[in-house]
């Protein structure tokens, strides 16, 4: 009894295991369903069930046990289908004037409103990459050729590459000094004698659309949900769900609206983009100090004036962080986009692929890294850059970037037109390097995958056949042995023991969506393939964390690493395993250790150095070791600060999870995949994104819910 009054919460721990794992072994996974070893397949029975709900059948798979709940929520993506089908071709009609057939159309007004958002949307896209690449062809896109015979100007071809070459590096000199600039140049360089210059501009185009739409819209409600609390209540369970909810997901329902191509990847693009905005908007605007805002009121500030005079250029930074998030967001995204249509650096990466070119994948990829780089370095040398004040300098020292713009500007321009009368093969390399004719290391690349694979072959067989068969399999069954009443007690009693009955019920409530949807089974799936790799990435991020920060060089430069390989698009990372690996759940859970050993690397070194200095200070003098100084005062006081980072790693895993299912996982993701093709795949794909969603939310409400509490116990603000 003493041991049960002086250890509470480890009592609580054990019974509520032994009651799961009691449950477990208590209800069986029916025979019809069991996973065969060996093989990426189940036993299905073929005998469904159906029920009648809404006057739709639902079909589902009907098992007299516990291990999977009968799919009430089965009638949820049906619904959903139904809903936009209705706005789609029922919901209020109405007339507009068609001009091409000269009479009046009956058509409904959300189709009306996403006709108008696509017109839009592909005239912004199309008029940048005039201005980016030209061509005739560009501009009859979205006017006609009566219009070009109207306005020879639209004959003009667009800037040639080393303007926008010149154009960035002056731009990266003016944000971050000479090695940005350097950087900047390079890309420019590379991207265009790779021949990769048409895809990267296209790209490029995507996100000048996405990115500023996304911002405006962002701040605007960030503003709104900063001056009104039932905005913010409104807006915060969307904001939660967009945060978890993989980007596949959205493509679904957006392509049921929108349709396919570069103007729908943007839409998409917004929708993604714009909950880090809000975030970052709210959170800065909330870090202004009350004397601030008091000095702007006894200034005679009216509301408008306080808020463009004194609370947003006070939050600027949070507000330009968000900026950066909103530029990396955008840039995924037009990676992912290719499953719809988008053109670009995605769609050849996304083409290379398929066709398991590896060289060509490398490539694309490269040139998608180093991009991202560079957007990510010049938007965050903006969110740091001082103010410029102008006291008595010269007309020069002034507007100088803006002349070295105009100079580069001519000089571009006269050598692209004297470029035209040197080569005479019919192409200006000074103008753009066409793809086929640029310099290309694909060749280079699947010589030495085929190397790797005459010299490493049998161990690298040997290694996937052993993971698969004696790690991952054997990992897997234990998982789909989960009965969804066990699991289902397991996580409500986390929930309660963490953060009490309010904790239980969210956790609770998120579990049984999960558990009365038709994909329980996928979910476990997905649940163990996500455990595996965080397992795997904490263990390395903890470890590699922990010895980096014990030298003041050695963390700046894992820092400076995670902020690079952080910035990848996670397609990216699926290239190097497959060339190991090939099309497998290896491929898969390597690309995920990879990609989530970043934030639990990150996070280990950010909370070892937030240990104030003071007590290692009387650490040392107490004659304490380093040991003990880490395990006894560094650990408990940084912990807390590297559960974020466990909360973030398992996020970063579920993301790549559902990634992987391009190479053919049999999880949430490659069902979302396969919605992707089917016309009335809009429900259960956003299903299956919520789905995937409440996973993440789980973890972060009990990761959070501790992380607070202990902070509390520790005194931490």
């Amino acid at each position: 009894m003493e041991l049960l009054k002086k250890y509470p919460k480890l009592f609580q721990w054990l019974f509520l295991l032994i009651v799961f794992f009691g449950l477990c072994f208590a209800i069986d996974v029916p025979e019809t369903y069991k996973f065969i070893r060996g093989q990426a397949e189940f036993i299905k029975d073929p005998n469904q069930s159906t029920y009648i709900l809404f006057g739709k059948e639902v079909r589902y798979y009907a098992f007299d046990n516990f291990w999977r709940l009968p799919p009430l929520l089965g009638w949820l993506p049906i619904w959903i289908n139904d809903g936009l089908f209705f706005l789609l071709n029922e919901w209020m009609p109405m007339e507009f004037w068609d001009s091409a057939t000269q009479e009046y159309k009956t058509r409904p007004l959300v189709l009306q409103i996403s006709r108008n958002v696509t017109a839009f949307m592909t005239f912004l896209i199309e008029l940048i990459r005039e201005i980016l690449l030209g061509g005739v062809e560009t501009i009859v896109a979205f006017t006609s050729w009566n219009f070009v015979s109207a306005y020879p100007w639209a004959k003009l071809p667009g800037l040639p590459w080393t303007i926008v070459a010149a154009g960035a590096a002056i731009l990266a000199y003016k944000l971050s000094g000479k090695g940005l600039a350097i950087f900047a140049g390079l890309v420019m360089i590379y991207i265009s004698v790779f021949g990769q210059w048409k895809p990267s501009m296209q790209t490029l185009s995507f996100i000048l659309v996405a990115a500023p739409l996304s911002f405006i819209f962002g701040l605007s409600l960030g503003v709104m949900a900063y001056k009104s609390k039932r905005v913010e209540k409104a807006l915060y369970p969307i904001l939660l769900v967009m945060q978890t909810m993989p980007q596949y997901a959205v493509l679904v329902p957006a392509m049921v609206l929108f349709g396919i191509g570069d103007h729908a990847a943007v839409i998409i693009t917004m929708v993604v983009a714009i909950p880090p905005m809000i975030l970052l908007t709210l959170l800065g605007l909330r870090g202004v100090s009350p004397e601030v805002i008091e000095a702007g009121k006894m200034s005679g500030c009216s509301n408008w004036q306080l808020l463009t005079e004194v609370l947003i250029p006070t939050a600027r930074r949070d507000i330009l962080i968000g900026v950066n998030q909103v530029i990396m967001v955008c840039f995924s995204m037009a990676v992912i986009s290719a499953f719809i249509g988008a053109k670009g650096l995605g769609w050849n990466l996304l083409l290379a692929l398929n066709q398991l070119n590896i060289g060509l994948a490398l490539e694309a990829g490269l040139c998608i890294s180093l991009i991202a780089i560079l957007l990510d370095k010049m938007s965050l040398a903006w969110a740091n850059k001082q103010t410029d004040y102008f006291g008595n300098l010269t007309f020069f020292q002034r507007y100088k970037n803006t002349i070295f713009f105009g100079g580069a500007v001519l000089i571009g321009a006269i050598l692209a037109l004297a470029g035209s009368f040197f080569f005479k093969e019919g192409f200006n390399y000074l103008y753009e390097v066409p793809h086929n004719k640029g310099i290309s290391t694909a060749d280079f690349w699947n010589k030495g995958v085929d190397w790797i694979f005459d010299t490493f072959f049998v161990y690298i067989k040997a290694f996937n056949t052993w993971l698969i068969t004696e790690v991952l399999q054997p990992m897997r069954a234990l998982y789909l042995r989960m009965p969804a009443v066990a699991t289902l007690v397991l996580v409500v009693g986390a929930g309660y023991i963490i953060g009490g009955i309010r904790s239980a019920f969210t956790v609770g409530g998120l579990t049984l969506f999960i558990a009365l949807s038709p994909w329980w089974d996928r979910a476990l799936v997905t649940t163990y393939m996500a455990t595996f790799g965080v397992i795997i990435s904490c263990t390395i991020g903890f470890t590699v964390g922990t010895l980096c920060q014990q030298n003041k060089y050695t963390t700046n430069f894992m820092l400076g690493v995670c902020d690079i390989f952080q910035t990848f698009p996670s397609f990216v990372y699926l290239i190097p395993v497959m060339m190991l690996f090939g099309v497998t759940d290896t491929s898969v859970l390597i690309a995920v250790i990879v990609y989530a050993t970043i934030p639990a690397t990150r996070y280990t070194i950010e909370g070892l150095k937030s240990v104030p200095a003071a007590l290692h200070d009387a650490a040392t003098m107490s004659g304490v070791t380093k040991l003990q100084r880490l395990f006894k005062i560094e650990f408990p006081l940084a912990f807390p600060h590297m559960m974020l980072g466990l909360n973030q790693t398992i996020v970063f895993a579920l993301f790549m999870v559902i990634i992987g299912a391009f190479i053919g996982t049999e999880d949430l993701g490659q069902y979302i995949l396969k919605a992707l093709s089917d016309k009335a795949g809009g429900g259960k794909g956003l299903v299956l994104g919520i789905c995937v969603a409440f996973i993440g939310l789980i973890f972060d409400n009990l990761i959070r819910t501790w992380v607070e509490k202990r902070k509390k116990h520790l005194g931490i603000d």
